[in-house]
């Protein structure tokens, strides 16, 4: 059947029906080559992921992607790779720009319109707002797993070594499109952005591996370079474009994916190359091939855009009928992680509200108990007159970088007691606007450090000249001093009170 495979369905006919049996894979084992296919409809269902994250309820999710891979990308699958109707039209895709990419791109696409923006993604005024990923470094380590793993994905669609000349071609224009479209789409994003912004060269990279994938085996090196470069340029753009249609895509999946998928998928119709590889026995248009092939790959487009897109979507919409696709408002402002899944992404920074009940027959050895007396018994201490000794809280917020200096001045002064918090905000300094992937990120807050310290002994004009001294430079962000009455300290180990408190050692005879 051209259009939807019957035989073997389900791989429950124990034989090999595959198409491969005509090429040079026919000696790769029937289950390496389900494996192989295993992988890349898994692919499919993870470019969605992205697209949908934080704010797509799991259970949902879990069903769309059991029906993606189960229907909707085997259909595609066959078409072009298990001799359906596009295969016998002469359809080409190496390694999967229309099969993987697209079809996840169409999903993906499909999934977020229905979904609707992020609670903040846009203004009242219509305009995109930024919501940045919580670590740029993490993503830039997820960038070069999947540029290693493009180095299985695109030559191992050889299956075979029989030819090594044509792995290594694969390998060199998969790795030169990745390389032109870094270079590009971060000239780009400083063009456009002023910046050159790096989660648009995460981007532009992943932009010129999918931009390759289908013509890898068929394009010159040289062809490659080009490609990867207008890749590069191309999700810069069209990263933009899809946040002013006001489809939110957190990661850029449907500008990765599908913009540069089915830019791939025409540049084979385009630069094909007879003869580049063994694999590759046709000539695209600037080569002499005539519109044919290039039609062709414009009708595949089409067609796995219309199917992948109409069905994702009905499937979107009866999950949306019946179950629900989205999380609640509350869930998804207090973050996926506690309302979907009942756990904590970081729980060393989630706060304590239990006592800790700790097992009293651990191997620490018993001491016996002895009786409890007073606090004036257990611990001594010297007291002082303390009746009008006037006590000041004096609070200095500044620059992070000044703190090594400031500590060293007050240490010389004498100041022993201080608590440093790590603060966020803005006076007249209004902060650095930053940017991720285009669009300016919301809070203009500058971090800073905030040193609170309750003086008595100490002059509080001499203090303040210190911290004065230590921290000017003329310039605005020199930080600011508060001070406050204190009406009374109580230390908790002894139950001193005002000025005795404040002695972290005990006062001896002059």
């Amino acid at each position: 059947n051209p259009f939807i495979g019957t035989e073997n369905l389900f791989i429950l006919g124990g034989q090999d029906l595959s198409a491969y049996n005509d090429t040079l894979t026919s000696s790769v084992p029937f289950w390496g080559k389900f494996f192989f296919q295993l992988v890349f409809c898994g692919t499919a269902a993870t470019i969605v992921s992205g697209a949908v994250a934080e704010r797509v309820k799991y259970v949902t999710f879990i069903i769309f992607s059991f029906v993606l891979t189960l229907v909707i990308y085997p259909i595609v699958g066959h078409w072009v790779w298990g001799g359906g109707w596009l295969a016998d039209l002469g359809f080409m895709d190496f390694a999967g720009d229309s099969v993987v990419h697209s079809v996840g791109g169409w999903a993906a696409l499909a999934g977020a319109m229905l979904l609707g923006p992020r609670i903040g993604k846009y203004g009242k005024d219509g305009k995109p707002k930024a919501i940045p990923g919580h670590s740029m470094s993490l993503a830039v380590i997820g960038l070069f797993v999947l540029w290693l793993g493009w180095f299985g994905f695109n030559p191992g669609s050889t299956m075979s070594f029989q030819n090594p000349s044509d792995v290594f071609h694969i390998l060199m224009t998969t790795n030169t499109s990745a390389i032109a479209a870094v270079i590009t789409a971060t000239a780009t994003s400083w063009i456009v952005l002023k910046k050159p912004d790096l989660g648009m060269t995460i981007n532009g990279c992943l932009a010129g591996l999918v931009g390759v994938t289908g013509g890898c085996a068929y394009v010159s090196i040289e062809v490659s370079l080009l490609i990867g470069a207008l890749s590069g340029i191309l999700v810069v753009f069209a990263v933009g474009f899809f946040d002013k249609m006001k489809i939110d895509d957190p990661v850029g999946a449907t500008s990765v994916h599908l913009g540069c998928g089915i830019f791939g998928t025409i540049c084979v119709g385009l630069f094909a190359q007879e003869g580049v590889t063994s694999l590759s026995t046709t000539n695209g248009l600037l080569y002499g091939g005539g519109f044919r092939v290039l039609g062709v790959q414009l009708l595949g487009i089409v067609a796995i855009g219309a199917f992948t897109f109409v069905s994702s979507g009905l499937v979107w919409l009866v999950l949306k009928k019946t179950i629900g696709i989205r999380v609640s408002r509350e869930e998804e402002i207090q973050g996926l992680d506690i309302g979907e899944h009942g756990n904590v992404a970081y729980p060393d920074f989630a706060l304590v509200t239990e006592a800790i009940e700790y097992d009293k027959t651990s191997a620490a050895p018993q001491i016996e108990a002895k009786p409890a007396v007073s606090v004036e018994k257990a611990v001594p201490v010297e007291h002082h007159e303390t009746k009008g000794a006037k006590m000041t809280k004096v609070t200095i917020l500044t620059n992070q970088s000044k703190f090594s200096q400031l500590q060293e001045a007050l240490d010389k002064l004498g100041i022993t007691g201080i608590t440093v918090t790590n603060v966020l905000g803005y006076g007249i300094q209004k902060g650095h606007t930053v940017y991720f992937r285009g669009n300016p990120v919301s809070s203009r807050l500058l971090p800073k450090i905030k040193l609170d310290i309750v003086v008595c002994k100490i002059p509080v004009e001499t203090l303040i000249k210190t911290v004065q001294d230590t921290l000017y430079t003329g310039n605005v962000g020199d930080g600011k001093i508060f001070l406050y009455d204190v009406e009374d300290v109580v230390k908790i180990r002894t139950g001193e009170r005002g000025y005795d408190a404040l002695q972290d050692e005990e006062i001896g005879e002059d």
